[in-house]
This record gives structure tokens, C-alpha cells and sequence, in this order.
């Protein structure tokens, strides 16, 4: 196999990976929210409702990563060490903050036309694309870690920057914790697509 078709099967692997930790993390949140008044009896986990096996229990409740970013020895993005949940109020909360940390278009531009070489597009019009934050500087992404900064398909705006947009509102109304919108921002915008790169 070439490197390509190994770096695309590492991929697809990791994707499934972050797929399950996400499903955990939210049945988790799920579960704890309705512990206290769900008087219904628990379904029996050790027998399968389908050909696919449910989760156990004990796996349901496992805390989310504490790095998003990596999962089974793939690094999908690069998170900002200054942004934690106690640092929340102080930057991604505070309006125009991401303005102060995003790297200038200069910096993007010559190094989505690297990109674009390295990752061997058929494409390699960078007119066609945007240089995009694989974790969003508004959750706490890497703003010039080459990790966290693809090409991506497409004009902006596009879906991915109001789900972005959302998604710190949610953290920053206390809906969730930065921790676990990470974890299912990978697991929505990066894991479902292992040729993210291509």
C-alpha cells in the first residue's frame, strides 16, 4: 500500500474512533442529566438489540478525552493551551476575541498553497478553497498549528462556521462544557470525514 491509501486507512480508523467517544460523551452528558428522575427500569445491556453490540455500561459513562484532537494515534487538529474551561470568560467568550489570535491572511494563504501541494489535491486552484481551522479558534482551536489548518472546500461562509457559532454559544451559556462541545465538534465537522485533507 502507498502512503496515501495507509494515511487514509489511519483515517476512517481514527474516524470511527472519535465516532464512539462522542457517542459516549453525549450519552454520558444524557445520562447524567436524567439519573436522578429516570425511575424507568435500564434496558439490559448484555443482550444485543441488534448485530451490533450496545455499549456497556461502563463505557457509557467514561469521561470525554482530554485532547479531542488526538485518537488512536491520529492527530485530526491542535487545540490553543491558553483556551481552557476556567479561561472561557476571559477568550472565547469575550466578543472579538478571536480577532486578536487569528493569524494573519498572509500566513494562511502561502500555506494553503503548500497544503494543497503536500496533500496531493487534484485541485490546486487556492481560489477554490479557504485555509480553515479544523477546530475553530471560537472552541479553543490552534490558531497557527499546521494540525489544526486545512483547505477547505468551498466560499465562506459555509455551514461549518454557524455550527462554530453555535456551538461557543452553547459553552459560553454554560449548556456545555468546552470539553465535550470539542469532542462532539470533532466527532460532527472532522471523523465523518477521513479524506478531510484530500
Amino acid at each position: 500500500m502507498n502512503r496515501r491509501t495507509l494515511a487514509i486507512l489511519a483515517a476512517i480508523f481514527a474516524a470511527v474512533v472519535l465516532i464512539v467517544i462522542a457517542t459516549n460523551a453525549a450519552l454520558s452528558v444524557r445520562n447524567a442529566g436524567t439519573a436522578a428522575t429516570d425511575t424507568s427500569p435500564s434496558p439490559d445491556l448484555s443482550v444485543p438489540a441488534s448485530p451490533i453490540q450496545s455499549p456497556s455500561p461502563s463505557s457509557i459513562a467514561s469521561p470525554p478525552p482530554a485532547d479531542a484532537c488526538h485518537a488512536a494515534a491520529v492527530t485530526y487538529c491542535a487545540l490553543n493551551p491558553a483556551v481552557t474551561q476556567a479561561t472561557i470568560a476571559t477568550t472565547i467568550c469575550v466578543s472579538g476575541w478571536t480577532a486578536t489570535v487569528r493569524p494573519p491572511s498572509s500566513y494562511t494563504s502561502s500555506l494553503k498553497v503548500e497544503q494543497l501541494a503536500a496533500f496531493g489535491y487534484a485541485d490546486q486552484n487556492p481560489r477554490d478553497y479557504e485555509e480553515d481551522h479544523r477546530v475553530p479558534l471560537e472552541l479553543g482551536g490552534a490558531p497557527r498549528d499546521t494540525s489544526n489548518l486545512s483547505p477547505e472546500r468551498g466560499a465562506s461562509p459555509n455551514p461549518k462556521d454557524s455550527a462554530e457559532n453555535s456551538a461557543r454559544a452553547d459553552v459560553c451559556a454554560g449548556r456545555v462544557t468546552l470539553q465535550q462541545e470539542q469532542v462532539a465538534f470533532v466527532a460532527s465537522w472532522l471523523a465523518p470525514y477521513p479524506g478531510y485533507r484530500q
